[in-house]
């Protein structure tokens, strides 16, 4: 009597073969896996943090030799008339905008110090750092003089020492400020983000993953 082939089994498999994969392969899902995004993050606010201590010392440290040394002289030239070292007090904003209005404006840049700690947390550019770390320092530091110089508390004066020509006197915490905004004006030309993402680039990049409509 003809015996009829029975049915082929499936080989069976090792149920530790898929955890060991899934294990060992990280998920696509979500991002990267959250180590592999703090430590880098960790190292960019330590950037921020770094570089904002330094312009704040720099410019602290340069306005305490400003007064100890220009007070009462004539203008020191550095450049000709271009470029000359001369101490005068601030009571307002850049190029003298917001003169009588000390204490709203030291309430403007505390704001904007809180605003710029809160948008480090969320940094994940190089760039972003430098900038963030620069416009920081400079906050800061014109932040302290606003906080401790006369004539009070939060109605300082802040101390300029560097004549641009007679156009403008600012100090080093200006040079941070500008130098900061210029980079974030390319940063956000190029399209990063804070985050370093190009957002520029995720409309075509999503249009690229959808294809054509049919």
């Amino acid at each position: 009597m003809p015996t009829t082939p029975s049915p082929q089994q499936p080989a069976p498999t090792d149920p530790s073969e898929g955890q060991d994969s899934a294990a060992t392969t990280p998920s696509t899902v979500g991002g990267p896996p959250a180590p592999a995004v703090r430590a880098p993050r960790r190292s960019l606010v330590a950037w921020v943090a770094g570089l904002t201590l330094l312009v704040v010392l720099i410019d602290q440290a340069t306005k305490y030799w400003a007064e100890a040394n220009l007070a009462g002289e004539a203008p020191l030239p550095v450049i000709g008339s271009l470029l000359q070292l001369r101490l005068l007090y601030n009571d307002g904003a850049a190029l003298g905008i917001g003169a009588g209005y000390t204490g709203l404006l030291t309430v403007v840049v505390i704001a904007v110090v809180v605003v710029i700690v809160r948008i480090t947390r969320k940094i994940g550019s190089r760039g972003w750092a430098v900038a963030l770390g620069l416009l920081l320092g400079g906050a800061i530091g014109n932040l302290i003089d606003r906080l401790f110089k006369e004539p009070g508390f939060g109605t300082g004066h802040v101390v300029d020492f560097i004549d641009y020509a007679g156009f403008f006197v600012g100090n080093v915490a200006d040079i941070a400020i500008v130098a900061a905004a210029v980079m974030i004006a390319i940063l956000s030309i190029m399209g990063i983000g804070v985050d370093g993402q190009r957002h520029a680039d995720e409309p075509a990049a999503s249009d690229a993953t959808t294809g054509p409509e049919s």
